[in-house]
């Protein structure tokens, strides 16, 4: 009998199949796969919906916040590329969940969150769970968090109007950023942005996809 997180994993490789030529990733990479299937999801949800913690689907986390589909945790994850000396920037922690993924493929993640109950939530969970590579703030992320940058990702888990460019300064050179653009509640693009050697930026929509909205636009 599959366990819930292998059955997870079965739908999450189904979706990268459905979705392959727009995302242009066939299967999902084993290093990210071994990392969802570390993370136990059931950790990160509200126990009004643990019953629903290892289904592919975004589910409530309060304050108008989700915990995001394992789908699109995991295809933001693959598209970073991460390699094990990394450094990445996350903005918008919610419950923690992709933050404690990326904490399994790279050395360090910086983690903002808007809402301050979410952010000490999620902060109490990383030093219970063990996650200790994992530092946090409340803030707002539109700046990034320019004291540990530059960073080699960033990723942002909320849908911006437009790529915020104190987040570009702080990519490094051959580094990427996923990040969903577009209007609150209306069409929306997963967006790869990855800048080259010499600064230089290549943008590439990805995916269709819905985020709650990026807070504090500036």
């Amino acid at each position: 009998m599959k366990t819930q997180i292998q059955r997870l994993l079965d739908e999450i490789e189904s979706e990268y199949k459905y979705t392959s030529r727009m995302t242009g990733k066939h299967t999902l990479d084993p290093k990210v796969k071994a990392a969802i299937s570390s993370i136990p999801r059931d950790k990160f949800v509200p126990k009004s919906h643990i019953d629903s913690a290892f289904h592919n689907a975004p589910l409530p986390i309060g304050h108008g916040q989700t915990i995001s589909q394992p789908y699109i945790v995991a295809i933001m994850t693959d598209l970073l590329e991460l390699e094990a000396d990394d450094v990445v920037l996350e903005i918008g922690t919610g419950s923690g969940y992709q933050a404690a993924i990326l904490s399994q493929l790279c050395r360090q993640v910086y983690s903002i969150e808007y809402v301050p109950a979410l952010a000490d939530m999620a902060k109490a969970r990383f030093e219970k769970l063990g996650y200790d590579n994992i530092k946090t703030k409340t803030g707002n992320g539109y700046d990034g968090w320019p004291d540990h940058a530059p960073y080699d990702g960033i990723i942002v888990t909320a849908a911006a109007k437009q790529i915020p460019g104190p987040l570009i300064e702080q990519l490094k050179p051959g580094g990427r950023m996923v990040i969903p653009v577009g209007k609150p509640y209306f069409h929306q693009e997963l967006t790869l942005v990855r800048k080259n050697e010499d600064g230089e930026l290549d943008i590439r929509d990805i995916l269709g996809v819905a985020f709650v909205p990026f807070q504090e636009e500036q």
